[in-house]
């Protein structure tokens, strides 16, 4: 074989090899970018899953789907790698997809005065909604999941100072049994981490306790 017919044969060769490693490549890509979408989808439906139960009339729904979200967030926290936290932390700019707004609304609401009945209520004219109080056990999955959001995410913690969470908290401390009170205070101490704004709010309160406390002496 002659020179001139030597060197196309080698040239075609490095083609063949650049196009295989081309086609790799973009496969490899694509392989990617399939496993970032289904980890999207996995994440959004946990949390939506969770969330649609933790927003229920029926405190054992809430507290299913409490237990959903912890389950999540656990999963999340001690995942291989960042991915999924990094989903978490982007669904959370995401009002449908909020956990902290459920939480205050719902397990750690707290009502003011006893709902209010009427004719049209007791004659079917217009339906009242009836809404179960909040279970201890309840409120201790739900401290452990506003936890859990805000070790995961500090905004999380400016979120909650929106929905007065540390007056919520205090309160809980002040009314609730010894196995809410030790979660409560696993709760608080997340909140205020990072958040000036929440360290604030308990300042305020300590400063007009002991004002308090002393125009009683």
């Amino acid at each position: 074989m002659s020179r001139k017919e030597a060197e196309p044969a080698a040239g075609d060769g490095s083609s063949a090899s650049g196009a295989d490693e081309g086609g790799s490549g973009s496969g490899g890509e694509l392989a990617d970018a399939l496993a970032r979408r289904r980890l999207y989808r996995e994440v959004t439906l946990a949390l939506r899953s969770g969330l649609r139960d933790a927003k229920a009339d029926f405190s054992f729904l809430r507290a299913r789907g409490l237990r959903s979200l912890l389950g999540f967030l656990r999963s999340t926290a001690s995942a291989a790698d960042d991915a999924r936290l990094l989903l978490f932390r982007h669904s959370q700019s995401i009002p449908d997809l909020q956990v902290i707004p459920v939480l205050f609304q719902n397990s750690l609401h707290q009502p003011k005065e006893d709902p209010v009945v009427t004719l049209d209520h007791i004659f079917g004219t217009e339906p009242m909604r009836i809404t179960s109080p909040s279970t201890d056990s309840e409120i201790a999955l739900a401290l452990r999941v506003l936890e859990g959001c805000c070790l995961l995410y500090s905004r999380c913690t400016a979120l909650a100072h929106k929905y007065k969470a540390v007056k919520v908290l205090l309160n809980i401390l002040a009314s609730r049994g010894p196995t809410e009170q030790g979660v409560c205070l696993d709760a608080l101490i997340s909140v205020m981490l990072d958040s000036p704004s929440n360290q604030m709010s308990i300042l305020v309160f300590v400063l007009q306790s002991m004002f308090c406390m002393g125009q009683d002496l």
